[in-house]
């Protein structure tokens, strides 16, 4: 079965961490670009980060910039996203998605909060 499986998320006080995974099956996993997007309520969805294929190049959106971490284990079929330093605005549910943008997980909730 083609799919991409997001965990991970959960509820952390400003300032803490989390790493998010996201478990793919079903395709050749190291031939695609792999990309973490966020949604908070009543936002639309936005791009949280990018790996290419063999990790050789990564980007982020400017608000995660040197907070967050993207990473992928091609033996593992799995891409993680590293947070860091979060702040409420973070609070969102976390989707993983193949870069061609065809599949998407069904997403992992994150909620900042004291």
């Amino acid at each position: 079965q083609v799919q991409l499986v997001e965990s991970g998320g959960d509820l952390v006080q400003p300032g803490g961490s989390l790493r998010l995974s996201c478990a793919a099956s079903g395709f050749t996993f190291s031939s695609y670009g792999m990309s973490w997007y966020r949604q908070a309520p009543g936002k639309e969805r936005e791009f949280v980060a990018y790996i290419s294929t063999a990790a050789g190049m990564t980007s982020y959106a400017d608000s995660v910039k040197g907070r967050f971490t993207i990473s992928r284990d091609n033996g593992k079929n799995t891409v993680y996203l590293q947070m860091n330093l979060l702040k409420r605005e973070d609070s969102a549910v976390y989707y993983c998605s193949r870069a061609d943008s065809t599949l998407w997980g069904q997403g992992t909730q994150v909620t900042v909060s004291s």
